[in-house]
């Protein structure tokens, strides 16, 4: 009889859907997801639930004070094997208790946070430090989260890598472009894809754009591809400003990006504090350089300072702007840089996580430790 294994998320993002499709197509063991809510607030993305090739289930909610709280009452039911969930709302910890007391093997997703985007609370640590030093497994990207995850006691034979895969529609095509004219998109084309919020560092791309095209002898560029609380306001600070060719294109579904990403010359990840940011990885993979704040979760694994683009401070305008205009100036520059980042995301596929969390598995059910 095969395992049951449950992954509990917040919501069906696209990139973990296409995971767990992975998984249920290795038929490796009875896997079914769970979610919270279909989509947050916050977030436009599509959801199909009629193109997922898994088991899954939404957990009822109960509001307090203003607050949703998602019940696990599967758990009172059957139980899985293994539970692998995230950890930071009370539903996830009151999930691990229960699967804890019923003899589940548990494991946690560990991704490392960032002091501008999560708020530190003593209480909020000890709890933290209680949970991870008594689970099975963490699983986390790179070493960013396995530092995270020993500081709040967990040893290193329990941390296990599950690479961060991406997978769009015509990611093979999409050197193909978007038609640049009426578009505004003149010169070298930055490009930003995300939240049009603070916490992406989105106001500061805007003044070492600003800096760029005061100083850049050429014209470029800015598009920005996403939606947000903030999108009005950085619009009416290009309009004060007189910043010039800034196209604001709106939220673009997954099928769509690859255009996007092709009408651009140079990728910008201006963020304070993302816990990886797998937008990065789709603009590597298609050939594009990188310039991204330090605030980014296994940031260094990906960007080779110099070789296929730029690590700075965030917060810092100026030393962004440096790096924008270096790279507006050099096409052979970006042009040899963009072919490095698309071999070192070569090969990170939703099949390659899949494979990555069967081993986990595989190892909290009773297997060698690595």
């Amino acid at each position: 009889m095969k395992p049951y294994v449950v992954y509990w998320n917040n919501i069906p993002s696209p990139y973990m859907v296409d995971r767990f499709n992975a998984v249920a197509d290795r038929n490796e063991f009875e896997f079914e997801a769970w979610f919270n809510d279909r989509t947050e607030s916050d977030r436009s993305w599509d959801v199909d639930e009629a193109s997922w090739r898994f088991r899954y289930r939404y957990m009822p909610a109960t509001r307090f004070f203003g607050r949703a709280f998602h019940w696990p009452l599967p758990l009172f039911g059957r139980r899985p094997d293994v539970l692998v969930s995230l950890y930071a709302r009370p539903s996830f910890v009151f999930g691990w208790m229960i699967a804890k007391l019923r003899g589940a093997k548990t494991g946690f997703r560990v991704l490392k946070t960032y002091d501008r985007w999560v708020s530190r609370h003593p209480l909020k640590d000890a709890v933290k430090r209680f949970m991870f030093k008594r689970v099975h497994a963490i699983e986390t990207p790179g070493e960013d989260g396995k530092r995270f995850a020993i500081e709040y006691g967990v040893s290193a034979d329990r941390i296990f890598f599950a690479t961060h895969t991406i997978s769009m529609p015509q990611l093979e095509v999409c050197r193909e472009g978007l038609e640049k004219k009426g578009q505004e998109l003149v010169g070298t084309v930055f490009l930003y894809v995300g939240r049009l919020w603070w916490g992406k560092g989105t106001t500061y791309l805007l003044e070492a754009f600003e800096r760029v095209q005061q100083r850049s002898a050429e014209e470029v560029s800015l598009l920005l591809v996403g939606d947000g609380n903030d999108e009005v306001t950085l619009q009416q600070t290009c309009r004060e400003r007189g910043i010039r060719n800034v196209v604001f294109s709106g939220y673009k579904q997954k099928a769509d990006l690859p255009r996007y990403y092709a009408s651009a010359d140079v990728f910008v990840f201006p963020t304070l504090g993302d816990p990886y940011g797998l937008v990065v990885d789709e603009a590597m993979a298609c050939s594009l350089p990188i310039i991204s704040t330090s605030a980014a979760g296994e940031i260094g694994e990906r960007i080779e300072e110099g070789v296929n683009g730029y690590i700075v401070p965030p917060e810092d305008s100026a030393a962004l702007a440096d790096r924008m205009l270096l790279l507006a100036q050099d096409p052979g520059l970006r042009r040899r840089m963009g072919e490095i980042s698309a071999q070192k995301v070569a090969g990170h596929t939703p099949e390659k996580w899949a494979e990555d969390f069967g081993y986990i598995v595989r190892f909290m059910l009773g297997g060698a430790a690595p």
